[in-house]
């Protein structure tokens, strides 16, 4: 049996997303491109294996309206709850900070991890270049 990884949340820097967010999300494209214009306005978390960043995600609140981004995990940790401990501390984060309503724009494939949280698909599908996404929210009330 492998030793799975012991894995530490924390608030990180949006500058520190950005090579992770490229790798996973967007490598055909430059960095640049996986910048949101609003990073400097949003929480950013990172799940650490020791001093190695593995996951991020990025939340941005306004007016009681949640939405996180560019949640990318390192392929090599992938499937190990990872993602779903840093999704849980976004929800919580949200809620702290007032929101009643978390949505993002999700991958197609990514579609049934966000409905075991709750989160159901609005409207209908759409494309960032080729890649096929649907939008989701949820109460969080």
């Amino acid at each position: 049996m492998l030793n799975q990884p012991i894995i530490s949340i924390k608030s990180i820097p949006p500058e520190a997303t950005y090579p992770l967010r490229h790798r996973v999300l967007w490598p055909d494209k430059p960095l640049a491109y996986v910048r949101v214009e609003d990073d400097a306005r949003g929480y950013h978390y990172g799940a650490f294996d020791g001093s190695e960043l593995v996951a991020v995600i990025s939340l941005f609140v306004k007016d009681g309206v949640a939405r996180f981004r560019k949640f990318a995990t390192h392929p090599d940790y992938q499937r190990q709850g990872i993602g779903s401990r840093l999704l849980e501390q976004v929800i919580e984060e949200a809620r702290a900070q007032g929101a009643h309503t978390l949505w993002c724009d999700a991958r197609q494939e990514a579609a049934d991890f966000y409905r075991k949280f709750g989160m159901e698909t609005t409207g209908a599908p759409f494309y960032k270049g080729s890649v096929v996404y649907h939008r989701m929210q949820r109460s969080l009330g």
